[in-house]
């Protein structure tokens, strides 16, 4: 669990990041309390939001990824698998998602996953609000800007703001 909350702040961080250098400022970060409806994260910029569904793993590329139905239909519902090392250095991304503002590719006829655990009865019963989206889904995204850019589409890059010098200050 902590390892997950610091990957998302170093991904929040490194696309922040990315759009200072570009010049952009207007970009909103909401995150969700729980993960009820499928989503950890939504970023907004420009009219577009984004509802993400974070994945990590240390494997070069993902697996099988369960992503629920209730994402699928958010317009602008995505799936972001990042691959991460022990020393928390961040890439390859593999995207699963639309165009800003549309919904994610057909996910209904994939396989119905089962439970990751199992119950008292040894039973893993089946995830009906979950599909199984396969690795062959995912596009491979090498860097940042890449994945940027798959969020929110072309940007007009600009100089970055003027920060003052702090030392110019007088109180």
């Amino acid at each position: 669990m902590l390892r997950e909350r610091i990957v998302e702040h170093v991904l929040v961080g490194e696309i922040l990041r990315t759009l200072w250098r570009w010049g952009v400022t207007d970009v909103e970060v909401l995150r969700s309390e729980f993960d009820g409806f499928g989503y950890d994260l939504v970023l907004s910029r420009a009219g577009k939001v984004r509802y993400i569904q974070f994945k990590t793993g240390r494997r070069a590329r993902p697996g099988a990824v369960p992503i629920a139905l209730s994402l699928a239909a958010k317009p602008g519902g995505c799936v972001l698998w990042i691959a991460v090392t022990e020393q928390l250095e961040l890439g390859p991304f593999w995207w699963f998602g639309g165009p800003p503002g549309a919904p994610l590719p057909a996910i209904a006829a994939y396989p119905v996953p089962q439970r990751q655990g199992r119950r008292a009865d040894g039973n893993r019963p089946p995830r009906s609000n979950y599909r199984e989206v396969p690795a062959a889904a995912f596009r491979r995204l090498a860097t940042i800007d890449a994945v940027v850019e798959a969020l929110f589409g072309p940007i007009e890059r600009q100089a970055p703001p003027q920060v003052p010098d702090a030392s110019a200050d007088v109180s």
